[in-house]
């Protein structure tokens, strides 16, 4: 097989979506927040929607998101994300807006904009990445750390008994009457990863219809925090965080 051969359409693999810029990212070997930029990127792209997406960057990791997106982008104070993606589609209602949150952002300090926001029904897509830790900040306890899950702020395990219970907050979520389609996924294998994607594109499909806040909650691994490779923390994700935040469709609305 020839050069000719082998750039050819029909032989391409893989191209990069033209709606991530070509910074390098900053996020850690094996996390997968590259995966679910570039599984939003491309839904945008496909859908044809570049010129009219504005995305809503949070506090956490993700913090930089608006220098990987070659889309318009807003940066939000620590989990207020909803409160502004809400205001920028209802001054640009033909506009498609999606806020980009981690756990410690969405589910703790922004638990009442996004709680407000879900049961206004805003007509946004929230892209919701747990890793039930505090990435950025140095590896600490999040409302959705698992019972026993030791990091920084516990040690020796979240005793349910005195720091509470795991939020599940996407289940929590779905029984809001302005949510119309809640979904939960995960992208540490190619099958989940196209699965992933469907459930993105589904998310921005359902803004044209005015149907309320799509939300996709993706669940990743935090090698890093977890003091893991990342092979090792991919089948920790299997093994403790998927029996307690299991993947699927939660909420379909017609």
């Amino acid at each position: 097989m020839n050069r000719e051969d082998i750039i050819k359409p029909e032989n391409l693999v893989y191209r990069r979506t033209p709606v991530l810029t070509e910074n390098i990212m900053h996020y850690c070997p094996g996390c997968g927040h590259g995966t679910a930029h570039r599984l939003v990127a491309e839904v945008i792209e496909e859908m044809g929607i570049q010129e009219k997406t504005i995305g809503i960057a949070p506090v956490g990791c993700s913090v930089l998101a608006y220098n990987y997106f070659e889309v318009d982008m807003q940066e939000a104070a620590h989990g207020r994300a909803p409160a502004l993606a809400t205001a920028v589609k209802r001054l640009k209602p033909d506009f498609f807006v999606f806020s980009y949150q981690g756990d410690g952002d969405l589910a703790a300090i922004g638990t009442g904009e996004t709680i407000h926001a879900c049961n206004r029904g805003e007509n946004i897509t929230m892209i919701f990445i747990n890793n039930g830790i505090y990435g950025m900040t140095g590896g600490q306890m999040a409302p959705t750390t698992l019972e026993d899950m030791k990091t920084s702020t516990s040690p020796y395990g979240r005793e349910v008994q005195s720091m509470g219970n795991p939020l599940k907050i996407t289940e929590l979520l779905a029984q809001l009457p302005g949510t119309c389609y809640v979904t939960r996924q995960a992208v540490y294998t190619p099958a989940l990863v196209r699965k992933c994607k469907r459930a993105i594109r589904q998310a921005f499909e359902n803004q044209k219809e005015n149907k309320g806040v799509s939300f996709v909650e993706i669940v990743s691994n935090c090698n890093s925090g977890w003091k893991m490779t990342p092979t090792a923390s991919n089948q920790w994700l299997e093994d403790n965080m998927l029996p307690f935040y299991p993947l699927g469709d939660i909420k379909v609305s017609k």
